[in-house]
């Protein structure tokens, strides 16, 4: 042991006292290879002596885990500048995971990102950087913006599409040289020129050297870090062609013959293939980014802000938490922040979907990116750049799409192994030709082996998984339904149980007026006016319902004359020199108002799930109003899609049996599960689980927070809260439930198109290669058919962007 001994410092969190280091300590000294662990629960860490070769940081955080606590670790995402091919994604990731102190890293190879979990007292960004610039790309943090990496994808593309003009040019001559060789094709005219081998020499040596020059680089750095990838294909078929060709022109010097058989048009032609189909794939990434583009095209640009009494107009980068901020009508919330001056209503739509635009005034939250439509409002800044609801759900968005499903994992260790296996069989195959099939035949024998090494490039294996889970997430973020993770998008579609939560997800969760009485000696339209003209001072939610249920009835309501609100039990105001008084028993019973008649209808209307409020005119009983929480209009016609996409729909809810069971048949729902605690919410679903039920759990957010979590696929209904979008594995941002139809419909899709990607990718390249090895294939028609599989694959998965939902 001894010299290799390393150490190593863990910042755990969730330790409440000695005993919960002591536990910590123990677990640690136990496993083989640790020297000595010493946890300090003042620091909240684990000091580490241990020997690396037996042993590694992993296990140490698997280790915490597993005792019920948490290593703190810090997330980054760089964009990475240079991958060709799955194997070199999976060669940075494999480097990046060797790293101390990274507990996790994935590389993306079609969002061109790695994202990174490390413990920063181990290793730091720069270190992570130059360990990637050491294996040849580059790296570099990525910013709150995507803009620059835009540009980048852009000026790339500009680059590929300079190379592929340039070398189509020079390999035209080839091209026709070659096709007016066969039999068929004799009538073909043929500049005598073009036959020249030394013109031939010309043409190809700029495409091999400068053109292929990127494919030289990365097999290089590929192979320094004993590793293959596609580059190392690419390199051994083309410099094989295009040497033996330089090797057959300079042994013809001195010769009569003219036109010796070279093979320059083999490698000039399949770099010029090559570099299209890497043209056509970057563009097709480009536009599988595109919600992300859209979702960043929300934000506002500028702030104005008031710092030492000054209006100053700052760019949105420059906003502090604690600002104050005016938001004029029409302008967009630069950021999340709460009303303090002012009054408006806010359009919401870019975040929820609901198209109909929320009353907001002071103490109310309002949140970035939506519109301010009528009111001037001052706000205070309370979350601002990566903390705003759209960065989270852009993160979200973007973790979705850079995450990897269970099944790409397979694709990933398949092309991690596959490039020395195509190297072997192109070998075996120069081989048997060579010496067997034609014998002495050195270029036929060459061609042979050059077309395997092309046909067999694992590109559209390493793009099968990723591309359709880019192009399936974004088009659901598009819908309103954002994913957390490539897993949750795949295992969506095996849900058989959806649990619905009532308030809010079922429900609207925002009262309505339902039902008026009024005392015999009142006119109706009377007392409503009065009821109506009074509560519009009311900032209450119910006062709203009432005053917009009376409003619907064409009553016309004028100002109270004087207005007090009374916290916990009601309001009083005076029109038209009438007392009006309306809320609780308590105030009823405070005003010394008796309203004994109307206790057994009012206790009726409580138990059917209603809220009641008691009105009395000039200290006189005169009637009472009830609001209630309404059905969403969508929800029943969502609950029967849902059915007939077979799955079993079950209501879950805190409330009584009668409420309960009145809204379920409203809906179409048989399975009412009532009268459940927030905390035993998670305990139902458990009991599902158990019964061999796959369950999604949708609920609004912070009561079904422990469901959610519990639940095979969590969904979080509308709310766009945090505690909502950290528990579940979906959001869906519209408050509808043709979101969950959307959400399940959207992964079968996902999934059908993966596998699609998947088995042309293994079938082309298992039919493909004994195929070449045959013979059958002329090395630049492998070429133009591997660069095809690629962009097949993408243009498949960018299907899913034309989805309807």
């Amino acid at each position: 042991m001894g010299s290799s001994m390393k150490e190593v410092q863990l910042p755990v969190a969730g330790m409440t006292c000695a005993a919960c280091a002591k536990r910590i300590e123990k677990g640690l000294n136990k496993l083989e290879g640790v020297h000595d662990a010493n946890v300090n629960l003042a620091l909240e860490e684990a000091i580490i002596k241990y020997d690396p070769e037996s042993i590694n940081i992993e296990a140490f955080v698997k280790k915490i885990n597993d005792l019920g606590y948490r290593v703190v670790t810090e997330k980054t995402e760089f964009d990475i500048f240079g991958m060709t091919c799955a194997a070199c994604a999976s060669r940075i990731e494999k480097v990046l995971n060797k790293m101390d102190g990274v507990t996790n890293a994935t590389v993306n190879l079609a969002l061109e990102s790695a994202t990174i979990e490390y413990t920063p007292s181990q290793v730091t960004i720069p270190d992570m950087v130059k360990k990637i610039e050491k294996l040849g790309y580059k790296a570099k943090v990525k910013q709150e913006k995507t803009v620059d990496i835009a540009d980048h994808r852009q000026k790339e593309m500009e680059e590929q599409k300079g190379k592929f003009i340039f070398s189509l040019i020079l390999s035209i001559p080839l091209l026709w040289a070659m096709v007016s060789h066969f039999e068929f094709t004799s009538f073909i005219y043929l500049p005598e020129m073009f036959m020249n081998p030394w013109v031939q020499w010309a043409l190809a040596t700029p495409v091999q050297f400068i053109v292929g020059k990127q494919f030289y680089v990365g097999a290089f750095k590929a192979l320094r870090n004993g590793s293959a990838n596609m580059d190392v294909l690419v390199s051994l078929g083309t410099s094989a062609a295009y040497f033996y060709s330089v090797y057959l022109l300079i042994s013809s010097i001195g010769t009569d013959s003219h036109m010796v058989e070279l093979y320059f048009e083999t490698s000039s032609v399949l770099i010029t293939l090559i570099i299209l189909g890497k043209l056509l794939e970057s563009r097709a990434k480009g536009r599988s980014s595109e919600a992300i583009k859209k979702l960043m095209g929300l934000q506002a640009k500028t702030a104005t802000v008031i710092r030492d009494g000054k209006e100053l107009e700052v760019s949105l980068e420059e906003v502090e938490v604690g600002d104050f901020i005016y938001v004029k009508p029409g302008e967009k919330v630069p950021v999340d922040g709460e009303i303090i001056e002012g009054r408006s209503a806010i359009d919401e739509s870019m975040l929820t979907g609901e198209s109909v635009p929320i009353d907001k005034s002071v103490g109310d939250h309002v949140i970035g990116a939506t519109i301010n439509k009528n009111g001037f409002l001052k706000i205070k800044a309370t979350k601002v750049g990566k903390d705003t609801a759209l960065a989270q759900i852009i993160k979200v968005v973007e973790e979705a799409q850079g995450s990897k499903a269970p099944i790409q994992r397979l694709a990933d260790r398949i092309s991690g192994i596959f490039v020395p296996i195509v190297v072997g069989i192109a070998v075996i195959t120069f081989l048997i030709w060579f010496i067997w099939i034609n014998p002495g035949n050195f270029g036929e024998a060459l061609e042979k082996m050059i077309a395997v090494l092309v046909i067999a490039c694992p590109c559209a294996l390493g793009l099968a998984t990723p591309t359709s889970i880019m192009a399936g997430s974004g088009r659901a973020a598009e819908a309103g339904v954002l994913f957390k993770g490539g897993e949750h998008l795949e295992l969506t579609h095996r849900i058989n149980t959806i649990v619905l939560d009532k308030t809010g997800t079922v429900t609207n969760g925002k009262p309505v007026l339902t039902d008026v009485f009024v005392e015999e000696n009142w006119d109706e339209k009377t007392f409503l006016k009065l009821v109506g003209s009074a509560e519009k001072q009311s900032e209450h939610p119910l006062a709203e319902a009432i005053v917009s249920g009376i409003k619907e009835k064409n009553i016309s309501l004028t100002d109270a004359s004087e207005f007090e609100a009374i916290p916990g039990y009601g309001i009083k105001a005076f029109i038209n020199g009438e007392e009006i008084l309306i809320g609780t028993r308590k105030l009823m019973n405070k005003y010394g108002v008796s309203f004994e008649s109307s206790v057994k209808k009012m206790e009726e209307l409580e138990e059917s799930g209603k809220t009641v409020m008691l009105v009395a005119i000039n200290a006189e009983f005169a009637g009472m109003i009830a609001v209630a929480d309404t059905v969403k209009e969508t929800s029943k016609a969502a609950i029967k899609k849902l059915k007939d996409m077979g799955l079993e729909v079950i209501m879950m809810t805190g409330d009584n049996i009668r409420t309960a069971k009145t809204i379920a048949q409203e809906v179409g729902i048989e399975i009412v599960i009532a009268e459940v605690l927030p905390e035993g919410k998670a305990e139902e679903v458990k009991k599902l689980q158990k019964l061999g039920k796959r369950v999604a759990m949708v609920g609004d957010g912070i009561n079904d927070a422990p469901a959610l979590a519990v639940a095979d696929i969590g969904m979080a209904i509308g709310t766009g809260t945090d505690i909502a979008m950290e528990t579940a594995d979906i959001t869906l941002m519209r408050g509808d439930l043709n979101s969950i139809y959307d959400a399940i419909y959207m992964s079968k899709k996902t999934i059908r198109n993966i596998k699609q990607n998947l088995f042309w990718a293994f079938g082309y390249n298992t039919l493909g290669i004994p195929i070449a090895a045959m013979g059958f294939l002329a090395p630049w028609l492998a070429g133009a058919a591997m660069a095809f599989s690629s962009v097949s694959v993408v243009l498949n998965a960018l299907r899913l962007q034309k989805i309807k939902l």
